[in-house]
């Protein structure tokens, strides 16, 4: 064998293969390809899971109005008129939970008693939150409930 050419006979072979070196890691072209795939996932799922933060929020925020609701309720059957005013969460023995208080003020009017007594309990979104696009909830004495002006939640 002369310079990696085998010499056999009288005839020459050309050279040999010379045994393939194993490839390790990735080409650019794979990683690229990769990144695009990270990207546009990362494009739909986002936004999704915003809007289900959103949605936990505004049920976390329906739940204490309904709690407020019921408790206003037993309050009429206790002192004849309802809690109301800035006090009036207060006076019901209740805080806005830390999962609501971030993302709404809840307010109870109207701020003086009423004959007959009503209420409207509001959840206002604060404006530089996550929240701000969901819009006014509120539910009044009769149970009717409005979110963004719209009837129903």
């Amino acid at each position: 064998m002369e310079d990696g050419v085998e010499v056999t006979g009288q005839y020459r072979i050309t050279e040999r293969a010379k045994p393939l070196r194993k490839r390790s890691g990735f080409t650019l072209i794979e990683l690229m390809v990769a990144l695009t795939v990270v990207a546009l996932l990362a494009a739909v799922a986002y936004p999704a899971y915003q809007d289900q933060m959103r949605k936990g929020r505004r049920a976390a925020a329906q739940a204490f109005l309904m709690d407020i609701a019921s408790r206003q309720q037993q309050y009429l059957l206790d002192a004849r008129t309802f809690a109301i005013g800035d006090g009036a969460i207060a006076a019901l023995s209740l805080t806005v939970p830390s999962e609501v208080s971030p993302f709404y003020t809840v307010t109870v009017t109207p701020a003086v008693a009423t004959v007959p007594p009503t209420y409207q309990i509001v959840a206002t979104p604060i404006a530089s939150s996550a929240q701000s696009p969901d819009g006014v909830l509120a539910i009044n004495q009769d149970g009717n409930r409005t979110r963004a002006g719209n009837p129903s939640w």
